[in-house]
């Protein structure tokens, strides 16, 4: 698969997307969301591919933002047309079946952070930053920040960042629950392999119904999403990864999934 703005590699089981816009400090502009998009069409019809890590080249930045050059002179429906495929490509992300990894590398602001906020898991380099600056520039966030601000780090504090366009270290995002965990930077990719090769070990119809579960339950009352959980956990049993995996513990042996 040809990319000009994005790399797209897949090692085993593992996809590797990298933003590869290092001179823009990765920004997103139109092209490069469309190269995104086509990259998650694609991971969505690999059945080989049971998790996914996103990074971006170069050591300076995760992703620093929308590409501003590209925004400046936009109107209105120009604007909203712009706001509309970000959002677009983001919930297609994290609504993709398959865990997906953040390894953010340096600057995670506007769009990077929000890109970031779509993934499920965010591993952060000791020298990553993160914010929504785009009140400063007389804009709001518009891939999705005013969103899942507030659904990762609390209402209090996703207002406190977005109204003052706060930029914070990696030690703060951990604090404030934006990150999972920081690591150093030369282990950063390994880390997040490592993490993905880990899930990509366990039963893949399992780790897929987990993140549905997940996702489904945050959005409703409690009783529907336990309702759904009980779905899904129901559904495990009539997979053959359940029969091995169980087999496999009584019989005290390793276990095969064939995703199936």
């Amino acid at each position: 698969m040809e990319f000009n703005n994005i790399i797209f590699e897949k090692n085993g089981s593992i996809g590797m997307l990298t933003i590869n816009r290092p001179k823009a400090l990765n920004a997103l502009n139109s092209q490069t969301l469309k190269e995104i998009d086509a990259a998650i069409d694609y991971i969505a019809e690999d059945s080989e591919i049971l998790a996914v890590v996103i990074t971006g080249a170069g050591e300076k930045a995760f992703v620093a933002g929308a590409d501003i050059s590209e925004m400046k002179d936009m109107n209105t429906m120009e604007g909203r047309k712009f706001g509309v495929l970000g959002n677009k490509v983001f919930r297609k992300l994290e609504t993709l079946d398959v865990p997906v990894i953040a390894a953010i590398n340096g600057f995670a602001l506007g769009g990077g952070c929000e890109l970031s906020m779509a993934c499920d898991i965010r591993l952060a380099s000791s020298k990553a930053k993160f914010g929504q600056p785009e009140a400063g520039l007389g804009i709001t966030p518009g891939f999705g920040g005013t969103q899942r601000m507030a659904r990762i780090v609390g209402l209090g504090m996703a207002k406190e960042l977005i109204f003052s366009g706060k930029i914070i270290n990696a030690e703060e995002a951990l604090r404030i629950g934006l990150v999972n965990r920081v690591v150093e930077p030369e282990a950063l990719l390994e880390e997040a392999k490592k993490l993905a090769s880990t899930i990509a070990s366990n039963a893949p119809i399992a780790v897929k119904l987990c993140k549905a579960a997940i996702n489904r339950g945050m959005q409703c009352d409690i009783d529907t999403a336990l309702m759904y959980e009980a779905e899904v956990f129901g559904e495990c049993f009539s997979t053959e990864d359940q029969k091995e995996g169980m087999t496999a513990f009584v019989e005290k042996r390793d276990k095969c999934f064939k995703n199936r």
